[in-house]
Order: structure tokens, then sequence, then C-alpha cells
């Protein structure tokens, strides 16, 4: 206070000026807009609703260089020119993944680090703000349907994460207790993910793979009021396009919904003709035939992924042969590869197609999920529709390699699968690094907030 005489005896209106200010600096202190860590990152209850809003409660102390992910290569490779499909580049990577194991994070890792949200948050690279006032007018909808791997969910979360979208995880319920606990404790670090209150004992090709979506959606639904899209994911899919990227093609559609949905093959309908069981964790076949259901006009062929709208949503939880289509396909074998595609054509749901071929859809022209599969794999200039996988298969399907990069990003889709660390960690290091890249270039200090 002295000080503060000494300038008025000097200049009466410099230290009027300069002590409200100081005075208005403490008050302001004094009213929180520093808080702790528990105030940020307060504990979610199950019944939290999430309704989208954003809040600026304190500048964001981190520059947009610090999100770069590209310091956390574990392989000294080119990764522009891997994507751009440079043999020598792809090679390379071929070498040195075969020289050296991928190192990932183990559940005890992310045990450990999510025991301090703000510092896991941080150290994690998650982008907490809005980006662009187009991407938080266009909130998403994701179900994620995941049994083991929490590194390879955790770095897909972190990709697609966003404040403005919400996340519903549904977790195998016959994943082990370790796993469980390490991705309730990622997604309690964020007021937009969340586990679903209901999980399923999912069994390949079972109705338990498309009841786990539903439980999701019904809960999407409920706690998240203005969604406009709802994307479904499983652990082994990444984006190939940015946030974004991805609300660009979503406005495209205009209220349409983009998903695989095809006149079924022959040998396809042997899986909805007749009854099949879940007998020691497998799905077997009966002699009973199903009786045929009339209130669709046929059963079409598709893939579990969908980009659908919040009133198709809606609809198939309130109309009654939706309703009726969804039970009667309990008991037939990979209702997931059919129930969508079929619903995607039956009259009366948001923005369906009508029933003749000629509005067919393909998975290569839907932009919901770029696939290889093997059987269809091979010289594209004798007819193939896709160059041969540069990884693996499993179950017919390519497990991407970095050879594969530059193939997938001359597409439209939103996402491709299927990507694994252990088959090819530098493919996945690459495709991270670029769609980070590219979604920081519209990062600045200008819309730097946080959410919590």
């Amino acid at each position: 206070m002295w000080k503060c005489k000494r300038f008025l005896r000097q200049s009466p209106i410099i230290l009027v000026l300069t002590c409200v200010t100081f005075l208005v600096l403490i008050l302001f202190a004094r009213k929180g807009l520093v808080t702790n860590d528990q105030e940020r990152f307060p504990e979610k209850s199950q019944d939290f609703m999430w309704d989208g809003s954003l809040s600026t409660s304190g500048a964001h102390n981190i520059r947009c260089s610090e999100l770069e992910v590209s310091a956390e290569s574990l392989y000294d490779v080119n990764c522009t020119a891997v994507l751009q499909g440079e043999v020598r580049a792809i090679k390379r990577s071929q070498l040195l993944k075969a020289q050296h194991k991928a190192v990932t994070h183990n559940d005890s890792y992310y045990a450990d680090a999510t025991k301090n949200c703000e510092n896991f948050i941080r150290s994690r690279k998650y982008i907490t703000f809005a980006l662009s006032k187009q991407e938080e007018q266009v909130p998403i909808a994701y179900s994620v349907v995941i049994h083991q791997r929490a590194d390879q969910f955790e770095r897909l979360l972190r990709t697609i994460y966003t404040p403005q979208n919400i996340y519903c995880v549904h977790i195998d319920n016959k994943s082990s207790i370790g796993f469980k606990t390490v991705v309730r404790n990622i997604a309690s670090c964020f007021p937009n993910v969340f586990i679903a209150g209901r999980l399923e004992n999912i069994v390949y090709g079972s109705w338990s793979r498309v009841q786990a979506d539903l439980n999701c959606m019904e809960e999407l639904l409920a706690r998240h009021l203005t969604w406009k899209y709802f994307i479904n994911l499983c652990g082994m899919d990444f984006p190939i396009k940015t946030n974004l990227e991805i609300v660009h093609q979503l406005q495209d559609l205009k209220g349409s919904n983009s998903l695989e949905s095809e006149s079924a093959a022959e040998g396809k309908r042997l899986r909805w003709k007749y009854h099949f069981n879940v007998v020691n964790g497998k799905m077997v076949k009966t002699n009973v035939m199903k009786k045929p259901i009339f209130t669709v006009a046929s059963i079409f062929s598709g893939s579990a992924y969908m980009v659908v709208s919040r009133p198709f949503v809606e609809h198939i939880f309130k109309d009654p042969k939706a309703k009726q289509l969804i039970e009667w396909s309990k008991d037939t074998y990979s209702p997931d590869e059919f129930i969508w595609a079929t619903l995607q054509r039956m009259p009366g749901i948001p923005s369906s197609e009508p029933s003749h071929p000629k509005y067919d859809v393909s998975d290569m022209r839907s932009v919901a999920r770029l696939v290889k599969w093997k059987y269809l794999e091979g010289d594209v200039t004798k007819g193939k529709p896709y160059p041969l996988c540069t990884g693996s298969h499993r179950r017919s399907v390519c497990v991407y390699g970095a050879g594969d990069l530059n193939w997938i990003l001359q597409h439209h889709h939103l996402f491709a699968n299927k990507f694994d660390t252990d088959v090819d960690p530098i493919a996945l290091q690459c495709l991270e690094q670029y769609i980070r890249q590219k979604t920081l270039l519209g990062c600045s200090t200008q819309n730097l907030y946080r959410i919590f």
C-alpha cells in the first residue's frame, strides 16, 4: 500500500487504475476461476446426461503444437513416404517391424495413468476443445463394442474424441475384470464417455452383437439430446478421416443413411432360414426352419457397421414392424449382417431406400467401413475390387499393413477395419500421425478452451 500512496502523489489517475485492476484480479481468483482437480473432473454417475454444451470456464494452457503425436513414434520410419506408397519406405517398415516387436501400453499402465485424469488427458494429448463451430454444431453418437486390448481402444478413443460428441462403450461381459476396470477408468475421465449400462456376453455370429449396439443406441438417445448421426465401431476400427471431414460427409448426406444393403446371395439366405442356437459359446444350426416374416419385402445382406441418422435410431424403437423384425432375427446366424441392411429398405423407416435392386448399395459405395475381403483381393486390372492385403487375415478380413495405407486413404469411407498393432504397428503409427496432423490444421490458440 505504501507504493500505491507514492504513485498517488505522482500520478493519481495511473495509481487508481492500477489498484483497481489489481483488486479485480484478486476478486476473480477468489471466485474460483482456478479450480482443483475434483471440481474440474467430477465423478460421473450412471444417470449422467450430457447435453452437448461446452463450458469455457478457463483458458487452455497448452499450445496446438503440444498435441502432436509424432513424438510418440516407436519406429524410425518415414510415414509420409509410406502413405504415398513408396516401395522403399514400405519395405523398410516391414524390416523394422520384423526386427522390433511393438511396445504397447498394458492394462497396468492405464490403471495407474487414470488415477489422475487431468494428467492422463494432458499426457495422452486428448483434444478437449471444439476446433470449429461447424463441428460443434454436428455432434455424433458413437457405439464402441470391445472385448480386449485396452491400448487399441484408448488410441481409437483419443483419435475420435471431441467434446461435442458422445461415446457409449460396450464391453463384452465375458472380458476379464481387469480389462473392464481399466476401460471404466478411462471412460471416467471424460464427461461424454460412458460404459453401457447393460453388457452382453458376445458370441461371434449371434444376436448379442446386435443387442450390444441396441443397448448403446437406447442410452445415447436418452443421455444426449442433440446428436445428429450414429456410428458404430469395434476395437479394431480406426478413422481415416478427421472429425471435421466426417462432419462434412454427414452434412452431405442431408439426413440420409449410409450403409451396405444389397440383395442377398442364395448361400447367405441359409442364415435366416433355420433356427440357430448358442451352444458352448458357438452358433449351432438346427434343422428347424424359421417361419417367414411377412412384414418386410425381402431380407437384405449388409454389414454390421452403419452411419444412420438420429430419426432412424429413434424409429426402430417405436415402429411395430421394425420391432417385429428385431424379434424375428434373434435366433438367426450373424443377424448384424442383415438386420440394418433390411431396416434400410423398409418403407416408413426414416431415409430408407426402396427394395428394388437398383437401390442396392455395396460396402464400397457406403461410407461406413472400408474392408478388404480375402476372396476378393487380387489384380485390380483383371477385375478384382482391391489389391492384395499387405498385412494378414482374420476371418477372411485383411488386417492392414503399412503397405495398404496409400490405398486406404484414396477412399471416401470414414473408418477402416481391421488394424492390429500385433500384426503391423507401423500401419497404425503412420495413420494415427496423419489423422492428428490433419486435425491440427484447424487448431489455433484462439479456440483453446476447456470443456470440463
